[in-house]
């Protein structure tokens, strides 16, 4: 894609520093630490680059639950005999490379139990996903490359192992745009940055700026004494047998706090940016178009729209007692709630990550996961459950997961002082699930080895999600590319297989 530079790029960015100043939505801009083109907008009525499908769109909008950090899948959905059998003792073929030094194998502290009649193992760990098993298809033969935090979760949003390359919800709207075109077509929910990465996850890399993932914190303080969200106690935002309701001290001015321009009303705001369109369509007619000061205006347009819807679609106050009570408290239930109003509001994208940092990290003790499962599995259901209730079920779909999965062996390479229950990183095979109507509910897809290291049965690699998912959109992954550096980019690189054995 070639663009044309201005004969005089100081007058106009001088004109849009100047004008631009009156704008609320700018600081919201800043807010949320990227670019003024961070909410996407629309450049044409189709969404995005007027992208023709490939082929009938099955879902309309993703909901991506992350557990960022890492979740011991043969500890929630995948169990190992074997685990039980040979517990203690070297694991067969000598010591595994990890990245931390390990010992002998572990079996699981966690029981399971067979649920649906899909008859899915799921441990005690997950009892409300338990119960909605058959609505989930559960691959159990996910893997990766590099058994780190940062690479892994690049790969996982991005489909590469290095920071700079599009993710996931970049990709969608450059495609297809949004169907509301008064809210960001990509968002991510979490209460501070998640992970050692951070915006890099959620980036538009090369694409134009509009496409940008629009991070927004959903940390709310229950009275105006208690200390942050993430010192409570536990993960998600409440107190050990606090049983309060998600709204609770939840205010949506407080969240999005500078979606409201406190010096000018709206008909003010609306003339300064028609006269900036104005002075950029004659420029344009002069040297040509700029795609960075055109996703500047676009954002402020979509900026300036969010006003009036933003404040009312993050409000979770709105919803009824039972649907608040059908989520459960905590930041990951209010994240949840929220991706499914921002999904019914015409959201192409909504990611939520469970904390900051990387909380499902467990190289001390695998019993950590009692509690960030406790803060997630009620909401998890819940998503659901509601997506099925708000006639959302068909057209939407949940994709679930983490960065990695966890080793079947001890770790005894540091942290847990002593009590060396922890397990280290393990890229080599573990769970992801996805839901909704678009794809077949009960099904049990792949294995892992009898001891859950490695992927033997139906490998699938994260390329293979990206590619399905995409398929499931309408797109063929092969072909939404983009020129850049002297070659088309795409969120697959050269690898990707659809997974249509999943596909209802």
């Amino acid at each position: 894609m070639s663009h044309h530079k201005s004969s005089n790029p100081q007058t106009r960015r001088e004109a849009l520093r100047r004008i631009g100043n009156g704008f609320g939505m700018m600081a919201f801009a800043g807010m949320v630490n990227q670019s003024l083109a961070a909410a996407g907008a629309l450049a044409t009525p189709d969404g995005g680059v007027g992208y023709k499908l490939d082929h009938p769109q099955r879902v309309k909008r993703v909901i991506f639950l992350f557990m960022n950090g890492g979740l011991s899948t043969i500890d929630s959905f995948d169990p190992k005999p074997m685990l039980d059998k040979y517990d203690g003792q070297p694991i067969p073929g000598g010591e595994i490379k990890t990245e931390r030094k390990t010992g002998a194998l572990m079996k699981s502290p966690y029981s399971f139990k067979k649920y649906g009649q899909c008859g899915m193992d799921i441990s005690d760990l997950w009892p409300n996903l338990a119960k909605v098993a058959d609505d989930i298809c559960w691959v159990r033969s996910v893997h990766t490359e590099i058994p780190n935090h940062e690479p892994a979760c690049l790969m996982m949003n991005t489909g590469a192992n290095q920071a700079g390359r599009p993710s996931l919800g970049a990709w969608m709207t450059y495609g297809l745009g949004t169907d509301n075109q008064n809210l960001p077509g990509y968002v991510v929910l979490c209460p501070d940055v998640p992970t050692t990465v951070g915006p890099p996850l959620w980036s538009n890399g090369f694409l134009p700026a509009i496409h940008q993932g629009t991070y927004i914190s959903d940390k709310i303080q229950t009275n105006p004494n208690a200390p942050p969200e993430e010192d409570m106690g536990m993960p998600g935002g409440e107190k050990k047998d606090e049983k309060v309701s998600v709204e609770k001290g939840f205010d949506p001015k407080k969240l999005i706090s500078f979606v409201h321009n406190p010096k000018f009303e709206l008909a003010e705001q609306r003339r300064e940016i028609d006269l900036l369109n104005q002075m950029e369509a004659l420029r344009r007619d002069r040297d040509g178009s700029d795609a960075q000061v055109e996703a500047v205006l676009k954002s402020m347009e979509v900026a300036y729209r969010m006003q009036t819807e933003a404040p009312e679609v993050f409000d979770i106050r709105q919803e009824s007692q039972a649907t608040q009570k059908l989520y459960g408290p905590g930041s990951t239930a209010r994240g949840c709630l929220t991706a499914v109003r921002l999904a019914e509001k015409g959201v192409r994208m909504t990611q939520v990550y469970y904390a900051k940092g990387d909380p499902w990290d467990a190289h001390g003790d695998i019993l950590g996961h009692r509690v960030n499962a406790k803060n997630s599995d009620q909401a998890f259901a819940a998503v659901i459950q509601d997506l099925k209730g708000r006639g959302l079920w068909k057209d939407t779909l949940v994709v679930c997961g983490s960065e990695f999965g966890r080793t079947p062996v001890r770790e005894v390479g540091g942290g847990g002082g002593n009590v060396k229950r922890g397990r280290d990183h393990n890229p080599f095979g573990f769970t992801m699930w996805l839901s909704g109507g678009a794809v077949k509910g009960g099904t049990i897809y792949g294995a892992t080895d009898d001891f859950g290291f490695k992927a033997v049965e139906k490998p699938v690699h994260v390329h293979d999600i990206h590619a399905t998912i995409l398929y499931l959109m309408g797109i063929d992954h092969t072909k939404l590319t983009y020129r850049y550096s002297g070659r088309d980019f795409r969120l697959t690189d050269v690898s990707g297989n659809v997974l249509h054995q999943l596909i209802a």
